[in-house]
């Protein structure tokens, strides 16, 4: 499995995602139709700098070896997230499948990286040839 390409694309959604909530946290909850206050704001600009964190986590591991015993923390770490996060997802439109078009992006992208995290997870890495 191509490690470096699922790591890039790792850290470009999750940076995205980090920045919009940082900078933009007023805009997201009211597309969210969700009420806006402090507290809110403040929660959403923490997450934001969590999923900017593992972006940079991941661009930086990007070009190492990932899998089995190598970078066992960083594949870990991915995978508990977006396992966690996408069974969360899961059962949000388990419940309300006239969910908005955005959870059900969101689910379908964290299910996809649980999955891939998964795999690198158990799986001895084998080097490719450049």
């Amino acid at each position: 499995m191509k490690t470096k390409i699922i790591m890039t694309l790792a850290a470009v959604i999750l940076g995205t995602a980090g920045i919009a909530l940082t900078f933009m946290p007023d805009a997201l909850l009211n597309y969210a139709h969700m009420e806006e206050s402090d507290t809110a704001l403040l929660l959403m600009q923490i997450l934001g700098a969590l999923y900017f964190a593992f972006a940079m986590l991941n661009w930086m591991s990007k070009g190492s070896l990932i899998g089995g015993i190598y970078n066992r923390p960083v594949a870990v770490a991915n995978m508990t997230h977006f396992l966690i996060g996408g069974l969360a997802l899961v059962k949000v439109l388990m419940s309300n499948p006239h969910a908005s078009h955005l959870i059900w992006v969101t689910g379908v992208i964290y299910a996809a990286f649980a999955i891939c995290f998964g795999i690198i997870f158990f799986r001895h890495p084998i080097r490719q040839a450049n």
